[in-house]
């Protein structure tokens, strides 16, 4: 039991710069302490004491204002920092290494007892503040939901999750930076610099247009000077309403959208 406390202690004293001493951690944040209380209504509940369970949950929620279910599974090195408000259910299973910020939710959307019916985080998982996981599914290994997002789906290994309903980054595009970051810590707040993939989509189709009335204006261009040196008024060939100048400003249209 102290060789797990020391090694939550050790944890929070790693990933929180706020932390200033065993003692400050051991004795002032909620989070260390509702793992704690966890592990004891889980050891009742287990063992088919399952009122005490509850009841040892219960007061551990008053205490911490956090919420877990004696029957959820919650593994290694986890980090619950602030912690108010999170509630975690009976089914849901957290790996090795998970950090979860304030109001997260691991919750179901079935009404079927018996049924897996809230999510399993893999090592290494970070859920950003007020995230909600609900479902029966798969988060995987060093995945990321951003802060307020919605998941009711799996997350693949490495990926990122933003966004309400989350929409999914695949970790292939940021491996570099996931690199970068491994070396320095972790991301904070499950926070991606990968940005939300539909203002990836629309600074995509922005830029698109924008080429396309650079080449128009370049061919009205190359259409009055052929027509010039051919010696024939430039009304005749180009009609008064062509494009000859650019106007689409790009970088403001992308600023709107970022």
């Amino acid at each position: 039991m102290f060789q797990r406390l020391r090694e939550d202690i050790a944890l929070i004293l790693e990933r929180d710069p706020a932390a200033r001493s065993a003692w400050e951690v051991l004795t002032c944040y909620p989070g260390l302490h509702a793992l704690m209380l966890h592990r004891r209504a889980h050891w009742f509940w287990q063992r088919g004491f399952k009122w005490l369970g509850r009841w040892i949950s219960h007061w551990s929620r008053w205490l911490t204002g956090i919420e877990i279910h004696p029957g959820a599974r919650i593994g290694r090195k986890v980090f619950i920092d602030h912690g108010m408000g999170i509630v975690i259910g009976e089914m849901a299973e957290i790996g090795e290494g998970c950090t979860i910020y304030q109001g997260v939710t691991l919750g179901g959307t079935s009404l079927v007892k018996g049924a897996k019916r809230h999510p399993t985080l893999g090592p290494g998982v970070i859920v950003g503040a007020n995230a909600s996981v609900l479902g029966g599914f798969t988060v995987g290994a060093g995945a990321r939901i951003g802060s307020g997002a919605v998941v009711t789906k799996p997350v693949p290994a490495g990926a990122t999750a933003v966004g309400n309903p989350a929409r999914i980054i695949e970790a292939a595009s940021e491996q570099a930076r996931e690199e970068a970051a491994a070396r320095m810590g972790f991301s904070a707040y499950g926070v991606t610099q990968g940005d939300d993939p539909v203002a990836l989509a629309m600074r995509g189709l922005i830029d698109s247009a924008s080429g396309h009335e650079h080449q128009i204006a370049l061919l009205w261009s190359a259409v009055c000077k052929l027509s010039t040196q051919a010696g024939r008024p430039v009304g005749d060939c180009v009609p008064d309403d062509a494009q000859r100048d650019e106007t689409f400003d790009a970088a403001e249209m992308n600023r709107l959208v970022k």
